[in-house]
């Protein structure tokens, strides 16, 4: 009989990493090699200076782990020391960059000239994938500077890389840029800054410079990859000192459990096909959305489970596809009646996302649940679903990583939720099958309201059924901003439009036109011979200039007729700030639903700060106040319509004199009953 006596462990660490044994950390770095190999490149340029890098790291971690009592994460910790070891050694002159002949080297070349904390922001952010309280942890600086470094560094990266320095967008939407391209603006301020970028050529043209750098710095990363026997040239050196002839049994032993394991779910997998499978789901798997995909096999149950802080999380499935990677999730809280569910932009992380992930692509937005009758039963159980980026290969390892989770809260009778935060760590390695689309090419050219669209895609997707379609941007007096669909019909099947999922194309091949995604109902058909479209709405942006005097030393309020409607010009206060406010609530009949306008100063460059109030109107011509919306009741109005009621302006500074409120345009929408049938013979 064999006695095996377990190593002494630190619960604040991996698993795979025991104190005082260099395996599993040497382990542990090769898994992690090629993102702490780009971001070892990002400082130093020279493959020999990063091996040296590599040897001290483990050998480093290897000395502080006995010492270590709290941490955060493993991995920020080391990255810590990693980061520290990369100063030192990038400052040693004798350490000289290598050649660098490829053209996607150029990136790294310019990243190697910016200041350090700008690099390092940058690396920290786009390479090893950190949040902004993370790196400010990290680097030992304020999270606010984390955005101003993450921004200045993109500017001066685009100016080293050729782009040229003659962008000029406005200061106060440039401190914008990064979350907006992270998607992660508040809807109020998202609204105001695409309306702000929507008439604004210099912020259009700035934004796609930097994002055109994020993107190029993003490519870069995937491209650069780790050289052949890279990490066996470290560990040449590391046995110098340790014998590694227990970690090659190690090995072996676990490639033979992993081997094993893979064969019984083939095995298993196998069992549950064809007419056996839709019996078996609809017995015992109570989500319904779920039961759907593993009964039309587009994926498998896997049942991952993770604990932390008194809350279990369990991955129950996978469905992925060309447009998204679908992952079905139940969230226990084991002590309490708590329901907690996954924010994607929020506390959820994904190893090596640039390398095994699609770039320019964006996850899907799904609203909590909490009031579908699966998330009613259990007081402490929530069952919901988490959008990621499509895989880049047909099979891959998502090793998902959260450190948060949102608790719902049930406040009042109309059942709004608010969120709190739990953090914790919950680690997941996922395999995952990407399974096969059809496209059709649709090259349907049609009018809505005068304004030319063309309907140029048909994707049908396990996930998601999928229309692509183009707006004609060469429409000065009349633009259409958005389409909304109400279903469409395929193979005598209909299939709703997703309320959340129109979505703007990232590729934009002919800038005449601008490239949208309507996301439909999942369908489970891979061939179809016709498609009816139901049109439901449609927003537009309407051209009609119109310049109103302001004086400060007249009596307010004052009307002036607009668009067949009469505004009155409520408030102009110069003081600090000057504020103007300006209101319509006759809303029947109303044309225009917001105002496009401006404030024009004696000064020039003056920015804006703006509020409103407003109510939503349905079709039937209901109307809701704006701060009793709950999503569910969103969910459930007929065509809701946003009308602003009261605009208010302020102009920071000292006594900004306004001179004229300078309209040049409205936005509306237009009920729609259209229905366009195509052939795809």
């Amino acid at each position: 009989m064999v006695l095996i006596i377990p190593a002494k462990t630190n619960p604040i660490l991996p698993v795979t990493i025991r104190v005082k044994d260099i395996e599993s950390i040497v382990n542990w770095f090769e898994q992690h090699q090629r993102s702490f190999y780009a971001l070892g490149w990002s400082f130093l340029r020279n493959q020999s200076s990063i091996e040296e890098l590599f040897y001290r790291a483990i050998f480093q971690v290897q000395k502080e782990l006995p010492r270590v009592k709290s941490i955060t994460t493993f991995e920020v910790w080391v990255l810590s020391i990693f980061i520290q070891i990369c100063r030192e050694l990038s400052r040693n002159k004798s350490l000289q960059a290598s050649e660098e002949s490829d053209s996607h080297q150029k990136i790294f070349h310019e990243l190697h000239q910016l200041k350090e904390k700008e690099r390092e922001v940058l690396v920290l952010t786009y390479i090893k994938g950190l949040s902004k309280d993370e790196t400010a942890q990290l680097l030992h600086v304020p999270a606010v500077q984390v955005k101003e470094f993450l921004f200045s560094g993109l500017q001066s990266l685009r100016n080293g890389m050729g782009y040229g320095e003659h962008y000029h967008g406005c200061n106060e939407y440039q401190k914008l840029y990064v979350d907006y391209l992270e998607r992660n603006l508040e809807r109020p301020a998202k609204i105001n800054f695409e309306m702000h970028i929507y008439h604004c050529q210099d912020c259009q043209e700035d934004l796609a410079a930097i994002q055109e750098v994020m993107v190029n710095f993003t490519e870069a990363i995937e491209k650069l990859s780790v050289p052949e026997g890279f990490m066996e040239n470290v560990k040449e050196r590391v046995e110098q000192r340790e014998n590694l002839i227990q970690q090659k049994r190690n090995k072996r032993k676990r490639t033979g459990l992993i081997t094993g394991s893979v064969f019984v779910l083939v095995i298993f997998a196998g069992i549950f096909t064809g007419v056996f499978s839709k019996l078996y789901y609809t017995w015992t798997e109570e989500n319904q959305e779920l039961r759907a995909f593993l009964q039309e096999n587009a994926g498998e149950r896997l049942n991952l489970e993770a604990e932390s802080e008194g809350v279990k999380i369990k991955i129950k499935s996978v469905i992925s596809d060309e447009v998204q990677t679908l992952i079905f999730y139940e969230i226990e809280d084991i002590n309490q009646n708590g329901q907690y569910m996954i924010n994607n932009d929020d506390g959820v992380f994904i190893e090596d996302e640039g390398k095994i992930m699609m770039a320019n692509t964006y996850p899907r937005y799904f609203p909590p649940d909490i009031e579908s009758d699966l998330n009613k039963k259990e007081k402490n159980i929530y069952h919901g679903k988490l959008s990621l980026r499509p895989l880049k290969k047909d099979k891959d390892t998502i090793k998902l990583k959260i450190n948060k989770v949102m608790k719902l809260l049930r406040e009042s009778s109309d059942s709004y939720m608010s969120m709190e935060q739990k953090t914790g760590e919950w680690n997941f390695e996922i395999p995952v099958t990407k399974q096969p689309s059809t496209e059709y090419a649709l090259d349907e050219d049609i009018e809505i309201e005068g304004v030319p669209v063309r309907l140029d895609k048909l994707i049908l997707a396990p996930t998601a059924t999928i229309l692509q379609y183009s707006l004609k941007t060469e429409q000065p007096k009349k633009r259409i901003d958005m389409i909304n669909f109400k279903n469409m019909e395929i193979n005598n099947k209909i299939v709703e439009a997703d309320l959340y999922g129109n979505s703007y194309v990232h590729a934009q091949p002919d800038m005449r036109w601008s490239m949208f995604q309507a996301h439909f109902e999942p369908l489970f058909e891979k061939e179809t011979k016709e498609v009816k479209v139901q049109f439901e709405s449609v927003n537009l942006s309407i051209e009609d200039f119109k310049t109103v005097e302001l004086n400060a030393s007249k009596k307010y309020p004052q009307t002036f007729e607009y668009a067949g409607s009469k505004i009155s010009i409520d408030k102009v206060d110069v003081g600090q700030p000057t504020t103007v406010i300006f209101s319509n609530h006759e809303i029947k009949n109303r044309a225009y639903e917001s105002l496009y306008f401006n404030i024009v100063t004696e000064e020039e460059n003056t920015s804006m700060e703006g509020d409103y109030e407003g109510v939503l109107v349905d079709k039937n011509g209901k109307e809701y106040d704006m701060n009793k919306i709950t999503p569910k009741i969103y969910e459930e109005m007929e065509q809701p319509r946003h009308f602003f009621t009261v605009q208010s302006v302020k102009l920071p500074g000292n006594k900004v004199i306004p001179k004229s409120l300078d309209i040049t345009g409205y936005n509306t929408t237009k009920y729609l009953d259209d229905v366009v049938k195509i052939s795809l013979d």
